[in-house]
Parts: structure tokens; C-alpha cells; sequence
């Protein structure tokens, strides 16, 4: 496993919601993974690194972590944005995603979600928040994400077509 995690973003516009996002995650360089869900929590020994689009090939359908923020809409010239923002510590981090109509509004959220993670950890905190926020103004329908990509699950079996 990889000492960094990826954080990629993208936009993109299609008939639907859902192409957009797929859309979108093409063109931060995710969309042939199964995306697995985590729960914002960056383990001590990785470190969050910002790369635009990832661009290793863990196999199609191979389960990949992520923990990611996305916004759609359906509304022509409407802009949405959507954005990570993490903290360290000593003893690990925390990343929270956040969706609006703005970078402005997604920014102030981070923040306030980041404020509210340290103050429920008992943790040694060091150094400042960092945000990344992408927005998108779309065409007629349109999707934005950004993405921190923790890489394939350890337990994903690839050769033998099957998960353990």
C-alpha cells in the first residue's frame, strides 16, 4: 500500500446526473474503479497528496477506497462545487467533504465540519486546515467531484476474478 493518498477532481457534463458524474469521475481518472466508501479518517503513516487525476491502473472493477464529495445538477449555467478539506495530527487526520453552490459556501462548511473533528478527538494536533474545492458551472446537466483516493482494498483478490 501506498504511503500517500491521491486527491483527484473533475468535472464533467452528459444526459444525466449519474453520466455526469461518471463523467466527472473520468476526468479525475477514477471512473473504472468500484468506489468503497470510507469514513474520513487518515491513517498516521499516510499523507494526502494533490494530484489532479489519478493515474495508476488498479484494474477495472477493482474495489477502491475513497472518500469523495460530489454535486450534480440538472439546471443549465448552474454552478455546483463540491470540496475536501483534512487536518492532521500525531496520531492520524480526518477528511470532510462538503457540497454547495459555491466554493465560498463549500469552504465555510469545511471549515466549520474540520473545527467540530478536532473537538471530539483528544488528539495533537499540527500545522492549518487544507481545502481543495473545484466548482463547475454546467452546460445543461453537470457534476463535479473531488476525491481522495486511498487505492485498492488490500482484501480485493483481482487474479481469481473474486473478493475474500
Amino acid at each position: 500500500m501506498s504511503d500517500t493518498i491521491d486527491l483527484a477532481w473533475g468535472h464533467g457534463d452528459a444526459g444525466t446526473p449519474l453520466s455526469a458524474f461518471d463523467a466527472a469521475l473520468a476526468d479525475a481518472g477514477i471512473h473504472n474503479y468500484n468506489l468503497v466508501t470510507y469514513s474520513s479518517v487518515i491513517p498516521p503513516n499516510r499523507s494526502v497528496v494533490r494530484t489532479g487525476r489519478v493515474e495508476a491502473d488498479y484494474g477495472v472493477g477493482r474495489p477502491v477506497g475513497t472518500v469523495h464529495a460530489a454535486a450534480e445538477t440538472t439546471r443549465s449555467n448552474e454552478t455546483v462545487a463540491a470540496g475536501l478539506g483534512w487536518i492532521r495530527a500525531e496520531e492520524g487526520g480526518v477528511l470532510m467533504e462538503s457540497t454547495a453552490g459555491s466554493e465560498a459556501a463549500v469552504r465555510s462548511d469545511l471549515h466549520e465540519k474540520l473545527a467540530d473533528a478536532k473537538a471530539v478527538r483528544d488528539w495533537n494536533w499540527r500545522g492549518n486546515a487544507e481545502l481543495e474545492v473545484r466548482e463547475h458551472t454546467v452546460d445543461r446537466t453537470g457534476a463535479v467531484v473531488v476525491a481522495a483516493v486511498y487505492g485498492p482494498l488490500a482484501y480485493a483478490d483481482t487474479s481469481a476474478g473474486s473478493v475474500r
